[in-house]
């Protein structure tokens, strides 16, 4: 019997990735004790002369990490950014200088780990992390942003000290991991902090775990309606921070919250930077699938909102639309709060069509169904494809639909448009 031919230089980043998922008992394995010897192995745990920002938190990592990446880009810095999950390809996860890298580098850092790793077994997410370190290391860059993939204290990107630490927001998720209060998960997500260096804080109703960690570790507490504020008015938004005063700065597409949030990272960084930067890159900052505009007419959006606290923030955002009827396309995963999900945009979305998802973890749309107060209008589809034609024969170019509940629900929805 012939065993299984093991992936090379010369394989494809596919088979790559089908083998990475297949080598490990479980996806998610808490602990720094294995990627941290394979990181010793490979040289990896210092960067060098390479600034490092390490981003935890419930919701806003990623678009608190392109708005800090575009304010830096355009004040001349090299950024690389480390993030997960994808949403179409995989090579999403690890971007340099704003160009995501290419299969062959991802190849060739999976060629490196799988050397250096001897019989350490790594779960796929290490693999990644492990990738994106090998790959920032080669390209001499003046920041690295590292996106925290679960929790903080034993995710993976915690195996570099950070020079700045940041929480963008805290809630109850993955609650088998981190705790159902928010007090134990704000214990995990502290955990990135750093003796005698900056931890940024960007949720105003802080846990007390958080500030008790931050003390036992000697980090530098900067916190939002502390230390950092923000406000609107008629004449834009204004900052004020450790040192700056920001007033009439320009709209931006992304949550002003997690906008205000690297603020106060990049006063950090670099607090000389020109006010012109700082406005060019807020404004340039997008990010897929949060409250992205797919179509003008109906308005479309994609949200990968799928936790009570991400759902509440784009109950919010919809408010600008209740004089239109809303319209949701929903697919969620069974082990998220799915009650909590659609009690908190019950108000706003006027019909539902919900969704089975295409992978494993998926909830049923019967299960959605079955969230819904009896007065709503819900309907359950097996493919995010039937749901979708269902709805867009019952809307006319007035509405306003929202396409979210998981990365899941919009990557299959873009695979749908986008091919």
């Amino acid at each position: 019997m012939s065993s299984i031919a093991l992936p090379n230089q010369q394989s494809s980043l596919e088979s790559w990735l089908a083998h990475l998922l297949s080598i490990h008992p479980t996806e998610i394995d808490m602990g720094l004790g294995r990627v941290s010897q394979v990181a010793k192995a490979m040289g990896l745990t210092q960067l060098g002369d390479t600034k490092v920002v390490t981003v935890a938190g419930t919701n806003g990592k990623g678009t608190t990490c392109v708005m800090i990446e575009q304010m830096m880009a355009a004040a001349g810095w090299k950024v690389g950014v480390y993030s997960s999950p994808h949403m179409l390809k995989y090579n999403e996860r690890v971007r340099i200088a704003g160009v995501d890298v290419s299969d062959r580098d991802l190849i060739d850092a999976f060629c490196a780990i799988d050397s250096a790793r001897g019989d350490i077994s790594l779960t796929f997410f290490e693999y990644a992390t492990l990738a994106g370190l090998y790959l920032f290391k080669q390209s001499a860059l003046d920041l690295v942003l590292l996106e925290v993939g679960l929790g903080g204290r034993l995710d993976a990107t915690n195996i570099i000290d950070a020079d700045i630490s940041v929480i963008t927001s805290i809630d109850i998720d993955h609650q088998e991991y981190l705790g159902d209060t928010r007090e134990l998960v704000g214990r995990e997500k502290a955990g990135i902090c750093r003796a005698g260096r900056p931890l940024v804080v960007g949720d105003a109703d802080l846990p007390t775990s958080v500030i008790e960690v931050a003390s036992r570790m000697g980090a530098q507490l900067i916190r939002v309606g502390e230390d950092f504020n923000y406000h609107q008015d008629d004449k834009g938004w204004h900052f004020s921070g450790v040192q700056w005063q920001l007033d009439n700065l320009p709209p931006v597409q992304l949550p002003l919250p997690n906008a205000a949030t690297a603020l106060a990272v990049v006063e950090q960084l670099l607090p000389t930077i020109d006010k012109s930067h700082l406005c060019s890159g807020l404004q340039q900052a997008r990010l897929t699938g949060r409250l992205e505009l797919f179509r003008d007419a109906p308005i479309t959006l994609l949200d990968v909102a799928h936790n009570p606290h991400a759902a509440r923030y784009l109950a919010q955002r919809l408010e600008v639309y209740r004089d239109k009827r809303i319209v949701a396309l929903c697919g969620m995963l069974k082990d998220k709060d799915c009650q909590a999900v659609i009690a908190s945009l019950s108000e706003v979305i006027d019909v539902w069509y919900f969704t089975d998802l295409d992978c494993p973890r998926s909830a049923k749309a019967s299960q959605l169904m079955a969230c819904l107060s009896p007065e709503s209008e819900g309907y359950p589809f097996e493919s995010i494809e039937q749901a979708y034609k269902a709805l867009n024969a019952n809307i006319c170019d007035d509405d306003v639909v929202i396409v979210f509940g998981s990365f899941y629900t919009v990557a299959e929805f873009k695979h749908l448009h986008l091919g």
